[in-house]
């Protein structure tokens, strides 16, 4: 199975110090090397202008190859996304006024193409513009970073 990460999943992982839990860090690089967990370039994006975790940044940085370029078939979805008007919201009027990365409709398109599940901390909001709303609309599965690790089998 492939699973997309989300900025809001990633970044949770500060709460795990390598230090002290050893094996999520070396089961997530299990993941990586069989290229299982991805993520998308806009979320790399995200992540250097705005997470404020040099540990994360550098564990990541590292592992730059699981940000990947959207392929042609992941561009031509992003429209469909947006074709549902209260979607549009993806996009906040405060990314849209700066330019701001927005990963959200690149990590639902990478999992809708590549067949993969989303991992987001986002939760499902009736009528909301949130991940788990448009994954829902498009029969994407998703889930959070603890489900992730309890579909692995991690026990700590």
């Amino acid at each position: 199975m492939i699973y997309i990460f989300d900025t809001s999943s990633l970044s949770r992982l500060k709460h795990f110090y390598p230090g002290v839990f050893q094996s999520v860090w070396m089961e997530l690089d299990k993941l990586i090397a069989k290229k299982e967990l991805i993520s998308t370039r806009e979320v790399w994006n995200e992540i250097s202008r705005g997470n404020p975790d040099p540990r994360i940044n550098a564990w990541l940085k590292q592992r730059s190859d699981i940000f990947l370029i959207p392929t042609s078939t992941e561009l031509l979805f992003i429209p469909k996304i947006f074709q549902v008007n209260h979607f549009k919201a993806l996009i906040g009027e405060r990314e849209k006024l700066k330019g701001t990365p927005v990963a959200d409709p690149f990590v639902i398109a990478c999992a809708k193409i590549r067949g993969g599940t989303v991992v987001t901390e986002e939760k499902l909001k009736p009528n909301a513009a949130k991940i788990p709303n448009v994954c829902q609309c498009f029969n994407i599965p998703y889930m959070d970073l603890e489900k992730f690790m309890q579909q692995q089998g991690w026990v700590f």
